[in-house]
């Protein structure tokens, strides 16, 4: 149970953190004021209804997963490629590189809690077994919802390197990653990585993975580019004016990874609503978007298709391209958008 805290913070690291310009009082900040709407007397009601409340917030049936077909993934031509297995987790093939972004593939997305936020599908870790060679990791932020300690210490023979938010480092290095794969970024950080631009932005969130670790790592978002493609993906977070200035400085992409799933309005601060989420992407200068967050955990009390339902409906209002792969499903960049609504098909 202690080693999914992660690692501890040494004096030595928190003197590191404290450089950031993004650290004041103690710990990491948002760039505008970000409060939750929840107060302590009503938690014990809400976790009830999280977690023992009844409708349509999990599928009837658990969701399948596509098989993941090697080959055709890491075939040798200039197509952008990349698979979704649910909430935050995708595989991306670009420029002959494989970067594998949050793979959090565990079945309990809260698990230190006394109940469990089951997964929608079974067996994910088991998915691990035939992932190729991993280039690149890249982690957004260390909620357990996108770290995951069985993930990461499957995935260890696999990865080479980790591109990972300021403070994340320390646990992967408690769980066996070698100090010199990982490298840190604060906001607007940009490295090259074999021919790659890998630049970290802001986003409107919070991280912890214990009561005395608030806001003690960073959180945002990723820009990957290649000579012919620009990747965004969102990170957590709510609605800000990050978004413009992402696009201004880093924009306009081809694709983007919208966080879209798990609000509530009590918490619209830290998770954007799907009307904010299509803003956000115009907003960056996304040309196609594919909403994540949602299809794998209940953490919050829409029903699970509604972030999907409601993402889909404001972006036609606003002529928005949008893309929702199956779970497991391979993607091309520039095939056609997704007819099919298959999840009104699962639920």
């Amino acid at each position: 149970m202690l080693k999914q805290f992660g690692g501890k913070i040494t004096p030595e690291l928190k003197k590191r953190y404290e450089q950031s310009p993004n650290w004041k009082d103690g710990c990491f900040q948002n760039l505008e004021e970000t409060t939750m709407d929840v107060g302590l007397a009503e938690m014990p009601g809400m976790l009830w209804k999280m977690f023992f409340g009844k409708g349509n917030s999990i599928p009837d049936q658990n969701l399948p997963i596509e098989s993941f077909d090697k080959s055709a993934f890491l075939e040798p031509d200039d197509a952008v490629k990349y698979i979704w297995y649910g909430h935050g987790v995708y595989l991306l093939r670009i420029a002959g590189k494989t970067i594998l972004i949050d793979p959090m593939l565990g079945p309990d997305a809260a698990p230190i809690a006394p109940t469990k936020s089951k997964r929608f599908s079974e067996n994910t870790l088991n998915l691990i077994d035939d992932f190729p060679q991993i280039d690149l990791m890249l982690l957004t932020h260390d909620h357990y919802d996108h770290l995951d300690y069985a993930s990461i210490k499957k995935l260890l023979p696999k990865v080479k390197n980790y591109y990972v938010a300021l403070g994340c480092g320390r646990h992967l290095e408690a769980w066996g990653a070698a100090k010199q794969s990982i490298t840190e970024f604060d906001w607007w950080d940009t490295h090259t990585f074999d021919g790659l631009e890998i630049t970290f932005t802001p986003s409107r969130h919070f991280s912890g993975r214990g009561l005395r670790d608030r806001a003690k790592s960073l959180w945002g978002g990723w820009v990957i580019k290649s000579s012919e493609t620009s990747i965004f993906h969102t990170g957590d977070g709510g609605y800000g004016a990050h978004f413009k200035e992402i696009g201004e400085r880093l924009g306009p992409f081809d694709l983007g990874f919208v966080e879209c799933g798990q609000y509530n309005v009590r918490w619209q601060a830290i998770h954007m609503l799907p009307d904010e989420a299509v803003k956000a992407a115009l907003d960056s200068g996304v040309k196609r978007a594919t909403p994540y967050h949602w299809g794998g955990f209940k953490l919050a009390f829409h029903d699970w298709t509604e972030p999907a339902d409601l993402f889909t409906a404001e972006a036609k209002k606003q002529n928005l391209e949008v893309t929702l792969p199956r779970l497991g499903q391979l993607m091309h960049l520039n095939q056609e958008p997704q007819k099919q609504s298959w999840w009104k098909v699962e639920s």
